[in-house]
């Protein structure tokens, strides 16, 4: 069983994910957070989430197709798991390297078939493979991340876990540290502080309630723990976290680079703007939207040029407004950000 709807999001409006569920970005640029996490760049790219998460979108200009999935089997798949058990980033196909994606997310194909698009999708996600791992190794690091959801409020120690998951012979904390970056233990930290932003956020609890919960046994020692993590205490987050708050920092600097990106890219100007210093800036960007102000302004410089290619601009005018010294830069420029040519970009947009 399954449910698509085709809708315009509200800004800032909170979305509780209470099935697994895919959100396919039509159109819109800007930023989507998910679980107090803000992303960018999700034009024409499935965004997989499971039960208990949040999307919020911080920009209006978002259509989105979603796909709500009430069965429960197919999900306990473990090569499909990759899709929905998000580490440090949030999970993602992008459609456009993945002509299959498309073809299963056409209106008519979707309305015969109701999961080909999770196994047309896990199979790409294997393609893009975004750890370099092999098909055992993404196991053993699913496999950690299965263990962490399940006995995250238990206080597990690092070695307790790793030795739950140490049993086809492989090192898992090495494992996970060389392939995804971080330490089981971060990940495990991670996955507490989620769910107690969530519990503060989102419940009435009591500081005590919430601290007992995720197995500290001092509300004083995790208000220490919190405050480390986030900048505020429990209370002050709470009284922070507005369901239609918008977080002003990240639409004045999202306004500035789309208002000035095509003539500045000096990361000093956007801070004097911002009357911050660079580092100041550059810390909080990187923060709030997990993404440096440089890829930012490289993200807003390649959807103002897919803009202008569909727009049939010549590849020689667009590389003059967006301040490029000579048309083969710009097009070396978008070559490695996108992995095509505007030509042939423009070629796969046309033949959509």
């Amino acid at each position: 069983m399954k449910l698509v709807e085709k809708f315009v999001p509200e800004i800032n409006k909170v979305y509780f994910i209470e099935e697994y569920t895919l959100i396919h970005i039509l159109s819109g640029t800007g930023s989507i957070q998910v679980d107090f996490k803000n992303y960018f760049d999700w034009e024409e790219k499935a965004i997989f989430l499971e039960k208990g998460q949040y999307i919020k979108f911080l920009s209006e200009n978002f259509v989105v197709r979603r796909i709500t999935f009430s069965t429960e089997a197919k999900f306990n798949n473990n090569d499909v798991r990759v899709l929905f058990k998000h580490l440090i980033s949030l999970g993602y196909i992008n459609l456009m390297e993945c002509d299959d994606c498309q073809k299963f997310l056409s209106e008519a194909a979707i309305s015969e078939r109701s999961l080909d698009i999770i196994d047309v999708s896990s199979q790409q996600w294997y393609w893009q493979n975004p750890f370099n791992a092999n098909k055992e190794e993404y196991q053993i690091i699913f496999d950690a991340k299965d263990i962490i959801d399940r006995e995250y409020f238990n206080h597990l120690k690092g070695d307790e876990l790793v030795e739950l998951i140490n049993q086809r012979g492989y090192n898992a904390q090495s494992l996970i540290k060389d392939k995804v970056g971080i330490s089981v233990n971060k990940l495990l930290a991670s996955k507490r502080l989620s769910e107690s932003k969530k519990d503060v956020a989102f419940t009435d609890k009591s500081v005590k309630e919430i601290a007992y919960k995720l197995g500290f046994k001092d509300d004083g020692y995790f208000n220490r723990v919190f405050k480390n993590s986030t900048g505020l205490t429990p209370r002050q987050f709470r009284e922070n976290f507005d369901f239609e708050h918008r977080d002003r920092f990240t639409q004045n600097i999202i306004e500035l680079l789309k208002t000035h990106h095509k003539s500045e890219r000096n990361l000093g100007f956007y801070a004097d703007k911002m009357n911050l210093s660079v580092k100041t800036l550059s810390k909080s960007v990187r923060l709030k939207m997990n993404a440096s102000l440089g890829q930012l302004i490289r993200l807003e410089l390649i959807n103002s040029s897919k803009v202008m290619l569909l727009e049939g601009q010549s590849i020689a005018d667009i590389s003059i407004q967006l301040g490029f010294e000579e048309p083969n830069h710009f097009t070396r420029f978008f070559k490695h950000y996108t992995g095509n040519t505007p030509t042939t970009f423009k070629t796969k947009m046309c033949n959509l």
